[in-house]
C-alpha cells in the first residue's frame, strides 16, 4: 500500500498461550539488571483489538476516528487502521505520520484549532479535506489555502461539571454559527456537518442529548443557507467503561433517531479508550530520601526513635518525559511494586518523583508502599494514553523508552475474526513485523497469496 516502507520499524512478539505480560515484563528487567536499568513499555495489541470488540458492540452505528496526539506509536496506527479506524490529526507531523502508514486522505480529519498555513497548504497538497473550524480567522486562512475543504464546524457544548477546571468550552456558539456558516458560503467553502466536545469526566447523559440537539440547530442554519450537512461529529472523552460507552449511544442514537430521521453519518475521536489499558510502564528507582512523616519541609540528617519516616523516591521517568499528562493536572495511579514482596510488610507515606530535581517533576504526590530500594522496580499500568512524546523542557539527555510490542497468538487469530480479513488489509497489517525470544513461541504469521 502506499507509503508502507519496507524496512520494518518496529518488532512484535507473538505469545504462546502459557506466557503471560507479566512475564514478559520479568524478562525485560532480567535483561537489565547488569546492565542501564532503563525505562521501557510493553504494550499489548490485543488489548486495543479487544477495546475495538467492545466499541463495536455497544457503538455500532459511530465510526471512530482515533486521536492520534494520544499515542503515535506505528504499532497503534497500523491497527486500528487494520480494524477499520479513521483518524483525528492535531498537527502536520500527525498528518505525515497516518499518511506514512497508507491511510486513505478521506480517512483522515485535521482537528487542529489554531492552524498553520503551511498546514493547511499540506492538506490540500494532499487531498485531505476534512478541516474543523471554529471561527472566521480560521475560516478565511483555509478558504485561500484550500478552497475545496470540507468543514466541520466545532460547536461549544455545556460543561458537564462547571467546577471541572480542565472542562474548558470548545468551539463556537450557537449564535455565531450562523454569521460563520453565511462567511463559509459567500467565500465558497463547503460545510459539511457539526463537531461537539465532550469531557471524558462526563457521566450526565443529558449533555450528550442537548448536544445532539444543537447539531439539528447547527443543520438547519446550514440548510437556510445552502449546505447539504450530512456528518455528525460527537468528539472525544471517552473514558474506556462499558458502561460511559451503552449511557453514550442510548443517549446518541436515541436522539439522532428524533433530530435525524433521514440519517446522518455519526463519527466519534476515541483516543485513550484505545490504547490506555495496552501499555505499561516499567520504571527504576534511581535515588531515595527519607524524613519525618510530619516535616517534609525541615531538613534533618536522621529520624528520631519515635518519628515515622515518609519516603521519596526518584524514578528515571518524570513529568518532563512520559508523565508529562501529570503537567496538565491528569491524576497519576499508584504504581505497583515489582517483587515479591510480603502482604504483611509495612507501607510507608512515599512521595513519587522524575530525575531532574525540578519541584515541578512530582509525579505522584501521596501513596503507600512499602519500603523500596534504589534499583527496584515500578510498574504503571494504563500508561498508554499521553506518554510516549519526546522529553519535554527542561532538556534531559534521555531520549522516550523503548516500546515492546506483544500479543497473543489467542488475540492475533480473534484480530483477523474481527476485521482484519480482507487481502489489502492483511498485507497492509502483516507489515508487522516479529522476533522470536526467551518468551515467544516459534510461531510464524504469514502474508495470505
Amino acid at each position: 500500500m502506499k507509503g508502507i516502507t519496507d524496512e520494518p520499524q518496529y518488532s512484535v512478539s507473538l505469545l504462546d498461550g502459557g506466557t503471560a505480560l507479566s512475564d514478559v515484563i520479568n524478562n525485560h528487567i532480567e535483561e537489565q539488571t547488569l546492565s542501564e536499568k532503563s525505562a521501557f513499555f510493553v504494550a499489548d495489541l490485543g488489548a486495543i483489538m479487544r477495546q475495538h470488540v467492545r466499541w463495536r458492540t455497544h457503538m455500532p452505528q459511530i465510526r471512530p476516528y482515533y486521536a492520534v496526539r494520544c499515542n503515535s506509536s506505528p504499532a497503534v496506527i497500523e491497527v486500528l487502521a487494520a480494524l477499520g479506524s479513521g483518524f483525528t490529526c492535531s498537527n502536520k507531523s500527525e498528518l505525515e505520520l497516518v499518511q506514512s502508514h497508507g491511510i486513505p486522505s478521506e480517512d483522515i480529519i485535521y482537528s487542529g484549532v489554531c492552524k498553520q498555513v503551511s498546514h493547511i497548504k499540506y492538506t490540500a497538497k494532499n487531498g485531505i479535506d476534512l478541516l474543523v473550524c471554529d471561527n472566521e480567522a480560521e475560516l478565511r486562512k483555509i478558504s485561500r489555502c484550500h478552497p475545496n475543504a470540507k468543514l466541520l464546524l466545532q460547536v461549544s457544548t455545556e460543561a458537564c461539571n462547571p467546577d471541572d477546571e480542565m472542562g474548558m468550552t470548545f468551539g463556537c456558539s450557537l449564535k455565531d454559527c450562523r454569521r460563520l456558516l453565511e462567511s463559509a458560503k459567500e467565500l465558497g467553502v463547503q460545510v459539511v456537518g457539526v463537531r461537539s466536545h465532550i469531557s471524558s469526566t462526563c457521566d450526565d447523559d443529558q449533555v450528550y442529548s442537548h448536544a445532539i440537539s444543537d447539531a439539528r440547530c447547527v443543520f438547519d442554519m446550514g440548510e437556510e443557507v445552502g449546505f447539504s450537512m450530512n456528518i455528525l461529529d460527537i468528539g472525544g472523552g471517552f473514558s474506556g467503561s462499558e458502561t460511559q460507552l451503552e449511557m453514550i449511544n442510548c443517549a446518541v442514537m436515541s436522539m439522532v433517531d428524533l433530530y435525524f430521521p433521514s440519517g446522518v453519518s455519526i463519527i466519534a475521536e476515541p483516543g485513550s479508550f484505545f490504547v490506555s489499558t495496552a501499555f505499561t510502564l516499567a520504571v527504576n528507582i534511581i535515588s531515595k530520601a527519607v524524613m519525618a512523616r510530619d516535616c517534609q519541609d525541615q531538613k534533618q540528617s536522621k529520624l528520631s526513635p519515635n518519628e515515622e519516616p515518609e519516603f521519596q523516591y526518584y524514578m528515571n521517568e518524570g513529568v518532563y518525559g512520559s508523565f508529562s499528562s501529570k503537567l496538565s493536572e491528569t491524576v497519576i495511579a499508584t504504581p505497583s511494586v515489582h517483587k515479591n514482596a510480603s502482604l504483611d510488610l509495612p507501607v510507608f507515606s512515599s512521595s513519587l518523583w522524575g530525575p531532574s530535581g525540578d519541584d515541578l517533576d512530582q509525579v505522584v504526590d501521596h501513596c503507600l508502599l512499602p519500603e523500596l530500594h534504589t534499583g527496584d522496580w515500578l510498574l504503571f499500568p494504563q500508561a498508554g494514553a499521553y506518554t510516549l512524546g519526546q522529553p519535554l523542557f527542561p532538556p534531559t539527555d534521555s531520549t522516550p523508552p523503548p516500546v515492546h510490542y506483544v500479543i497473543s497468538s489467542r488475540d492475533w487469530v480473534e484480530m483477523q475474526d474481527v476485521g482484519v480479513t480482507s487481502e489489502t488489509t492483511m498485507k497492509y497489517f502483516l507489515w508487522i513485523p516479529y522476533f522470536l525470544g526467551s518468551c515467544q513461541t516459534e510461531a510464524a504469521l504469514s502474508v495470505p497469496a
